[in-house]
């Protein structure tokens, strides 16, 4: 049997300094290949349980596995999946080709392998003809296309994306999700966040939603759409999580 992309069972996570949990022996299954979203209020544990996912937090106890081997600190482990946070994660100073020879060192490609996967995201993410130009002098869009080509050029099994298209007009963000959709049509396993929720319909075929640091719906979107009767990926958010401010 094929091994889900990502297992978890019985964790518990809690920030040092509060004695409350932010998790509590939280059970989650992703499909291999699945375009799976992670959706919640500000403050729901979204990207606290995607940092635990990727092992950039420690758990305080349970269980996690990317495609049946267990998350600890290790190489191999390390190259199974790719991370495109929120915030950027790069050095301004450097240029696109400077950033991703740096990263893709880093994540153990070869100088040939670099050349080439550099080479071909700048292109594909229309970064080529700025590739030498210092990523501080970008647009907010341009930065976004940065990220990611960072998060992917190891071609990892999974990706996590945390608000990748925040804060970019419509023409970049239809392109990164355009180039998401190739990804995973490749077979790369996509785990999403976003407040953007027409984008995440569009998006995501599978779903989990997130308060208060429990699960309180999970399942593909035209189930829970149809068992909670409602239209769209807002009203099922609204109808779930409540109406009143969060922040």
């Amino acid at each position: 049997m094929k091994a889900p992309a990502v297992h978890i069972s019985q964790l518990s996570f809690g920030y040092p300094g509060n004695d409350n949990y932010t998790f509590n022996n939280l059970a989650l299954t992703i499909g291999a290949g699945d375009r799976f979203g992670l959706f919640g209020p500000n403050g729901a544990g979204k990207t606290t349980l995607m940092s635990v996912m990727t092992g950039l937090l420690k758990p305080k106890s349970g269980k996690i596995e990317l495609f049946g081997q267990p998350l600890v600190n290790s190489c191999e482990i390390k190259k199974l999946f790719g991370l495109v946070p929120q915030d950027f994660s790069f050095y301004h100073e450097l240029t696109p080709i400077e950033n991703l020879e740096f990263f893709g060192a880093w994540a153990g490609l070869g100088k040939a392998e670099i050349r080439s996967r550099s080479t071909e995201l700048l292109e594909v993410l229309g970064l080529a003809d700025v590739r030498c130009k210092q990523v501080k002098l970008f647009s907010g869009g341009m930065k976004r296309r940065v990220n990611l080509a960072i998060g992917v050029i190891h071609q990892p099994k999974i990706l996590f994306l945390d608000e990748p298209t925040v804060g970019v007009d419509v023409q970049t963000r239809n392109a990164i999700i355009e180039y998401l959709l190739q990804l995973n049509n490749q077979g790369t396993t996509l785990v999403y966040t976003s407040h953007q929720l027409n984008e995440a319909q569009e998006l995501c075929n599978n779903l989990a939603m997130i308060d208060g640091g429990a699960i309180i719906a999970n399942g593909t979107m035209d189930e829970l759409l149809a068992k909670h009767q409602q239209t769209d990926l807002e009203n099922l958010f609204l109808h779930l999580t409540g109406h009143h401010y969060r922040d």
